[in-house]
């Protein structure tokens, strides 16, 4: 797999044709293995450590292009807040996402925390979901490859008047 795993490899890959002057302007990795039914605390020090060495190798190998960079790291599903018999979580609601690049307005969270208090809980178990993350995208999309927010709206998420672009997440 290389040096830290597939992540990485999939991650210099893409900075390298992301990179290159006839390149593409948007790029995809996928990665698997973060379903921590069990034993999460040694998958999660696995994976995340995958996660810091991917986003190393993009770093390092789009040196050209970082500085007007910006990428998401996304899941599908969050995760219950607490633990359950087995020392990992099950699927939950809330999740996160976090942005990295030469262009992102970062140091902060940018969303509502809501918190993890029991009472803050979704149905007293899952972090609650704030934001939509076709928000999160459309402002990505609309304030660093200045996509209009017709086209967002209407072609690239559909019927999503309803749900405001995130403003100030990229320089």
């Amino acid at each position: 797999a290389g040096a830290g795993g597939r992540l990485p490899n999939a991650m210099r890959a893409a900075a390298k044709f992301m990179s290159a002057g006839d390149g593409p302007r948007i790029g995809f990795v996928e990665d698997s293995g973060w379903d921590t039914h069990s034993n999460q605390a040694a998958v999660l020090k696995r994976k995340l450590g995958e996660l810091d060495a991917g986003l190393r190798a993009f770093e390092e190998t789009a040196k050209p292009v970082w500085a007007r960079s910006v990428v998401v790291v996304v899941s599908e599903f969050g995760r219950t807040a607490a633990a359950n018999g087995t020392g990992g979580t099950d699927h939950g609601t809330g999740g996160l996402a976090l942005l990295a690049g030469g262009s992102v307005r970062g140091g902060r969270i940018a969303g509502d925390w809501p918190g993890l208090a029991p009472g803050q809980l979704n149905e007293g178990r899952d972090l609650r979901a704030t934001s939509d993350l076709r928000g999160l995208f459309k402002g990505v999309l609309a304030g660093h490859l200045r996509m209009a927010e017709t086209a967002l709206e209407t072609s690239v998420f559909p019927d999503s008047r309803d749900v405001p672009a995130m403003t100030g997440l990229v320089a």
